[in-house]
């Protein structure tokens, strides 16, 4: 959806990261941990698209993000959030309040709920709501109006 200029990563290592102890937040992280922080530093901006999990966040993604809580990468990252699930607003509620916890740029049409998701894509993942279609070009345009 976005235009050829737009080069993205997609980060994969989540399941892979060790559980988030302070005391191990120190000088000398774990080298996956190193690796999240410094892709994330590397990043001109960040889009998560999650599901909500037991009406929270995966815990996961939030293990992820407790690990940058203290060494800031995400403090004024332009920052947007797509929570696609069966309901999904008590996680994307939690999200966002953890995004401004660690102080990410979440612009106003940044932020993204699709509840009832299921009905929205085909068997191959394809999406099929117009409406869905509009409102994520909507966020991806105003995330990259913040880096652009």
């Amino acid at each position: 959806m976005a235009d050829a200029q737009v080069h993205f990563t997609i980060y994969n290592g989540l399941g892979d990261l060790p559980h988030f102890n302070p005391d191990l937040d120190n000088d000398t992280p774990p080298a996956l941990v190193v690796a999240w922080r410094d892709q994330l530093k590397n990043a001109d901006a960040v889009l998560i698209c999650t599901p909500e999990y037991a009406f929270g966040v995966p815990g996961s993604l939030k293990n992820a993000l407790d690990w940058t809580v203290s060494s800031g990468e995400f403090v004024d990252k332009p920052t947007a959030l797509i929570t696609a699930s069966s309901v999904g607003s008590n996680g994307h509620a939690a999200l966002l309040l953890t995004l401004g916890a660690i102080t990410a740029n979440v612009p106003e049409d940044g932020k993204l709920l699709i509840p009832f998701v299921r009905t929205k894509v085909n068997s191959d993942g394809s999406i099929t709501d117009a409406e869905i279609l509009a409102s994520l070009q909507k966020v991806l345009d105003a995330l990259l109006a913040v880096i652009i």
